[in-house]
C-alpha cells in the first residue's frame, strides 16, 4: 500500500449533540463491505461534522474530496486534488498519464486509473463534499464504484438539502441517510454545552434557528461577544425578533460591528475571493500592506469568522461567506470582483472558470463570455462535455449577446450537450434560437439537427424526428445531410411514417455520403439501411448484417453501436438467434473498447433477450435498478417498463402487468413512437385475454396489428396476428 497521510478537515471542535443514532447508523453501514453513503440535509445542519465523527475512530486514511462549481475544468478534479493535500503523490501520478485522443477511452480510463488507485491505497475512506456541485466524471466515479466496488474503500458523499446534480441519481447500491435539524431538546443540549442556559432560553433558540446546529453555534458565539448574554437569559423572548431566514445575516451583521471599516472591507475581500482568506492576494486587491491584511485577519478569527486549518485561513463556514459576500454594497462588490479578475489573469495556466465567475459578478459580459468560452473549450479537449455545457449555458444566457457570438456559442454548447446530462437544460436555448427567423441558415440546420438528436435521446420521438426534418433543408455540408437522414430512415420512432418513406430517405442518405467522401458518413449509412432491412422483415437481413459485422473489425467504436442496435432491431422482429449473436459481439467490443456510453444499451438488450428466452432469475431487480437510473438512457426507459410489465405479465401479476402496460401506452402515445406503442399494445391485449377480456383484448390486438400494418411492418405485427388466428378445434 502507498504510504497516504490520514487527512480530514474537521469543522470547528465544539460539542456533538443529537446525533448519536445517527451515528450509530452511518457506522454499521460503514462496517459493509464497499460501503457507499450519501448524506444529505441542509446547509449547516452537520453533515460533515457527522462525516468525521464516524470516521474518528476507524484509523483508516481519509481523502476529502471537496465539489466546487469554480473549479478548473479537470475530470475528476476533487479527487485529484483530496490526493494532493493527503500527500499522496506518487499514486497521483498514475492517475495523470498522458490523455487519449479519443474523449470516451480518455474518460473510461481515467475511472479504470482511479478505481485501480483506491484499490492500491485501500484499507482508506473517501469522502466527497458538496456532491451537488461535482463534475460529471466525479459522479461517473461514484456509479463506476457502485457497479463495481473497490475491497477495503468506504465512500461517505454529502450533498445539499436535496440538490442532486442535474439528471444524476445514487445507484442502488448507495445508502442513503438524512440529516435532519436538532429537536428542541437537542437544540437545549447544545446550548446548554456552550453555555449555561435556561430552558426558556433554549425554546427560543430553537424556533429562531430551526434546529440547524451552525446557527444555534453562531447565535450563542454572539451572544457571548456582544456580552448581552444575561439580558437575553432574563428576556428570552427578544431573540423572536430575529427572523429565521435573516437570522445568520442579522448575527453576523451584528458580530461586523466589533470590527472597524477597513477590517470589514478586508474580510469582505476574503469573501469574494474564496472560501480561503490568504493575505498576499487580499493586500494586491484591496492595495494594502500584507501586514494590515494579517492583523485585520487575526481580528476576524478572535470574533470567531474565521479558524486556522492546514496553515491557511477559512471562513468558519460557506453560508458566513455567503453572507458577508451578500453584506457589501453592491459596487463595492463588484469592484472586488473586477480587482480580483484582474489578478487572476496574470496566472499561468489561466484560471478561466475563476476568471468567468468573477467577471460575471463584476457584471462585464464580454470578459465573462470570453473566460467562460476558453474554461468550456478547455472541459471539451478533455473529454468533459458536462462541465463544457454548464459554462457554455452561463455564457449564452446573457440578454444582450451579438447574434454571430451567440451562435457560435450555441454550436459549441449543442456538441458539448449532445453526450452530456445537460441536455435537458440546452433543449430550451436551441430552441429558441432555432425559433429565431434571423438566424442564419446553416445555423439553423446545424442547431436544429442537434435539437432534433437532442429531443430524441430524450425520449421525446415525433419532436425530435419532426426538428431533424425541419433542419434538413439548411444542411449542405453532405455529411451532415447524410447523418440526418440516416436518423430518418430508422422506422421505430414515428407512427405516421411508411416503409416506402424510411426506403426513400435511406436512398437519399446513401447518396449525400457518396458525395461527401466521408467514410465514417458512408458507414453510417450502411448500418442504418441494414438496420431497416432488418425491421421490414427481409429474408436476407440476417445473412447481411452478420457478414457487415464481421466486415466492420476495423472499426470497433462503429462496430460495437451498429451490433447493438441490430440485436435491437432482431429482438423486434422476433430473431432470437441473431440478437444473441449481435448482442454477444457488442458486449465483448464495448468492454474491449471501454465504450462505457454503449453500456446502458448493452444492459438493456440482455433484459430483452432474458426475456425472451425466458430467463428470469434477477430479471426484476436488473430492471428496477435500470429504471432507478433514467439518466443513463432517457430513451430506453419506456423499453425498459415494457420488459418489466410483460415480465410481471408472466409472473402472474395481472394488475401490475396490465398497468405498466397502460403507462407505456400513453407514453409512447404522447411522444409518437411507434416502438414500443405496438408491442406494448400486443402485451395488452394478452393480459386481457388472459383476465377473460376477450373483447378488449381483441380491440388491442387489432390496434396493434393496424399500427404495423400502417408502418408496412409486418414483423411488428406478427404476434397481434397470432392473438387474432382463432386455435383450431
Amino acid at each position: 500500500m502507498s504510504q497516504l497521510t490520514a487527512f480530514f478537515a474537521l469543522p470547528t471542535p465544539g460539542p456533538f449533540v443529537g446525533r448519536r443514532r445517527l451515528l450509530g447508523t452511518l457506522r454499521a453501514e460503514l462496517a459493509r463491505p464497499s460501503p457507499l453513503v450519501l448524506l444529505s440535509g441542509e446547509a449547516g445542519v452537520g453533515k460533515s461534522r457527522l462525516v468525521a465523527e464516524s470516521l474518528q475512530d476507524s484509523g483508516l486514511p481519509v481523502i476529502v474530496a471537496h465539489c466546487d462549481d469554480l473549479r478548473e475544468p479537470q475530470p475528476l478534479g476533487p479527487l485529484i486534488d483530496g490526493l494532493r493535500v493527503a500527500h499522496a503523490t506518487d499514486a497521483l501520478n498514475d492517475l495523470l498519464p498522458p490523455a487519449l485522443p479519443d474523449p470516451d477511452a480518455e474518460r473510461a480510463r481515467l475511472l479504470r486509473s482511479a478505481a485501480a488507485l483506491l484499490a492500491r491505497l485501500a484499507p482508506v475512506a473517501l469522502a466527497v463534499e458538496d456532491l451537488q456541485m461535482a463534475d460529471p466524471a466525479t459522479l461517473q466515479l461514484i456509479d463506476h464504484l457502485g457497479a463495481h466496488p473497490v475491497p477495503g474503500l468506504k465512500v461517505l458523499i454529502t450533498v445539499r438539502g436535496n440538490e442532486l446534480p442535474p439528471g444524476w441519481l445514487p445507484g442502488p447500491t448507495v445508502k442513503r441517510l438524512r440529516v435532519p435539524p436538532l429537536t428542541r431538546a437537542e437544540v437545549g443540549r447544545l446550548a446548554t454545552a456552550l453555555l449555561a442556559g435556561s430552558d426558556a432560553l433554549a425554546t427560543h433558540l430553537y424556533q429562531r434557528t430551526a434546529g440547524i446546529p451552525f446557527l444555534v453555534e453562531e447565535v450563542v458565539r454572539s451572544l457571548m461577544t456582544d456580552g448581552d448574554l444575561e439580558a437575553i437569559r432574563r428576556h428570552p423572548d427578544a431573540l423572536a425578533d430575529l427572523a429565521v431566514p435573516a437570522l445568520l445575516r442579522d448575527v453576523l451583521v451584528a458580530r461586523l460591528h466589533h470590527l472597524d471599516e477597513h477590517t470589514r472591507e478586508i474580510l469582505g475581500a476574503a469573501a469574494v475571493l474564496g472560501q480561503a482568506a490568504d493575505a498576499r492576494p487580499l493586500s494586491i486587491i484591496i492595495q494594502t500592506s500584507e501586514g494590515t491584511i494579517t492583523a485585520a485577519l487575526q481580528q476576524a478569527r478572535a470574533i470567531g469568522l474565521l479558524h486556522q486549518r492546514d496553515g491557511r485561513l477559512w471562513f468558519r463556514h460557506t453560508l458566513a461567506r455567503q453572507v458577508v459576500h451578500e453584506l457589501l454594497p453592491p459596487v463595492t462588490r463588484r469592484l472586488l470582483h473586477l480587482r480580483t479578475a484582474r489578478l487572476l489573469e496574470e496566472q499561468q495556466p489561466r484560471p478561466y472558470a475563476r476568471l468567468a465567475h468573477h467577471y460575471r459578478e463584476a457584471d462585464s459580459p464580454a470578459d465573462h463570455v470570453r473566460n467562460a468560452e476558453a474554461a468550456a473549450d478547455l472541459a471539451s479537449a478533455r473529454g468533459d462535455d458536462g462541465t463544457a455545457a454548464r459554462f457554455l449555458l452561463d455564457a449564452v444566457g446573457h440578454a444582450g449577446l451579438p447574434r454571430p457570438i451567440r451562435v457560435r456559442l450555441a454550436g459549441k454548447l449543442a456538441r458539448s450537450a449532445i453526450e452530456s446530462v445537460a441536455q435537458t437544460s440546452a433543449i430550451p436555448v436551441l430552441r429558441a434560437l432555432v425559433a429565431d427567423r434571423r438566424l442564419p441558415p446553416g445555423a439553423r440546420g446545424e442547431l436544429g439537427l442537434a435539437l432534433g438528436r437532442m429531443l430524441r435521446q430524450q425520449g421525446e420521438a415525433r419532436a425530435g424526428y419532426a426538428e431533424i426534418e425541419r433542419a434538413l433543408p439548411y444542411l449542405r455540408q453532405h455529411g451532415r445531410r447524410a447523418r440526418a437522414l440516416a436518423v430518418l430512415s430508422a422506422p421505430d420512432t414515428v407512427v405516421d411514417r411508411h416503409l416506402r418513406e424510411h426506403q426513400a430517405l435511406c436512398e437519399q442518405a446513401a447518396l449525400a455520403a457518396a458525395r461527401s467522401g466521408e467514410p465514417s458518413a458512408v458507414l453510417a449509412v450502411e448500418i442504418a439501411r441494414l438496420s431497416l432491412l432488418l425491421e421490414s422483415g427481409d429474408p436476407t437481413a440476417g445473412a447481411a448484417i452478420t457478414a457487415a459485422a464481421a466486415g466492420l473489425a476495423g472499426h470497433p467504436r462503429e462496430r460495437a453501436r451498429a451490433c447493438l442496435n441490430w440485436a435491437q432491431g432482431a429482438l423486434h422482429v422476433g430473431d432470437i438467434t441473431l440478437a444473441a449473436s449481435m448482442l454477444a459481439t457488442g458486449r465483448r467490443l464495448v468492454d474491449d473498447t471501454d465504450y462505457e456510453r454503449l453500456r446502458p444499451l448493452v444492459e438493456l438488450t440482455t433484459y430483452g433477450l432474458d426475456l425472451a428466452l425466458d430467463r428470469r432469475a434477477g430479471l426484476e431487480d436488473r430492471l428496477l435498478g435500470f429504471l432507478a437510473q433514467p439518466h443513463r438512457l432517457p430513451l430506453a426507459m419506456p423499453d425498459a417498463r415494457l420488459y418489466l410489465a410483460r415480465l410481471r405479465h408472466r409472473q402472474g401479476d395481472l394488475t401490475a402487468a396490465e398497468q405498466g402496460l397502460r403507462d407505456v401506452i400513453t407514453e409512447a402515445g404522447r411522444v409518437g413512437a411507434a416502438w414500443p406503442l405496438i408491442p406494448a399494445r400486443t402485451a395488452l391485449a394478452e393480459v386481457l385475454l388472459t383476465r377473460g377480456a376477450n373483447d378488449e383484448g381483441r380491440a388491442e390486438a387489432q390496434a396493434a396489428l393496424s399500427l404495423a400494418e400502417a408502418k408496412g411492418l409486418p414483423a411488428w405485427g406478427r404476434d397481434a396476428t397470432r392473438l387474432l388466428t382463432p386455435v383450431a378445434s
